[in-house]
């Protein structure tokens, strides 16, 4: 690691990890003393060990806000799906892991195929600026999105104003599954969500050593463990 990378990675004397609390698969917080714990804290955990840092970890509620946080140096590493709507200010590493991304639809809904999803008429509830409504954003020619705010309040609002399609992380849309009577989950995926480490787009650095790091982490089997210490289903390790 170069003097420059380390000096761009802490420039406050500790490693500030952007950490978003919405995806609940890699990090979740301790009800009784607030520590976060999962994939992600363990591996922000793991780059301040090779840093000689301390760690900070920086919440927000989604992943919106994650990345909104980047143009302010709130954070000098950030986690967080990586999508081109997102790379004017923050660096990307290729991911180190991926959560498939899917619809679901209710009881006695026509729709059986994903491709089936994009006509007119179709309204589909998505997480407001998650990683799947950003590639939905511009991908889809003809179904409208309706957005709510975090994962929870996206199937609230599939249910209360009784939308065509629910669009979902597979892992959240096999538990959201079993609450709704005669609910399907479509077959396959409509993407797959890229979960990388960006840091401001700046620092070349910095971003130079994560995408090391990244690389190390899959070769070496670290992101598999701990997808497998963690018991996080449905999701693999990037190629």
């Amino acid at each position: 690691m170069t003097a420059k990378a380390k000096s761009e990675l802490t420039p406050t004397g500790k490693l500030r990890v952007g950490v978003n609390l919405g995806n609940f698969l890699l990090v979740s917080k301790d009800p009784a003393t607030g520590e976060l714990r999962g994939v992600v804290p363990d591996l922000a955990q793991e780059l301040a060990r090779r840093l000689g840092a301390a760690v900070e970890l920086v919440s927000y509620p989604g992943a919106g806000q994650v990345a909104d946080a980047a143009a302010a140096g709130a954070w000098d590493v950030g986690f967080i799906g990586a999508e081109p709507a997102r790379a004017a200010e923050i660096a990307f590493t290729l991911a180190y892991l991926e959560i498939p991304a899917t619809y679901l639809v209710p009881s006695g809904s026509p729709i059986r195929t994903i491709a089936e999803v994009d006509r007119p008429g179709v309204r589909i509830a998505v997480a407001a600026r998650s990683a799947y409504d950003l590639y939905l954003s511009r991908s889809l020619k003809h179904a409208q999105l309706v957005r709510a705010e975090g994962l929870p309040a996206s199937f609230d609002l599939f249910v209360a104003e009784k939308l065509e399609v629910l669009a979902g992380l597979l892992p959240r849309l096999t538990a959201d599954v079993t609450r709704l009577a005669g609910a399907r989950i479509l077959d396959g995926r409509f993407t797959a969500v890229q979960q990388a480490i960006g840091t401001p787009k700046a620092r070349s650095a910095a971003a130079a050593y994560l995408s090391e790091f990244v690389a190390d982490i899959k070769a070496s089997g670290l992101v598999a463990r701990l997808i497998e210490r963690h018991g996080v289903k449905g999701v693999n390790v990037a190629p």
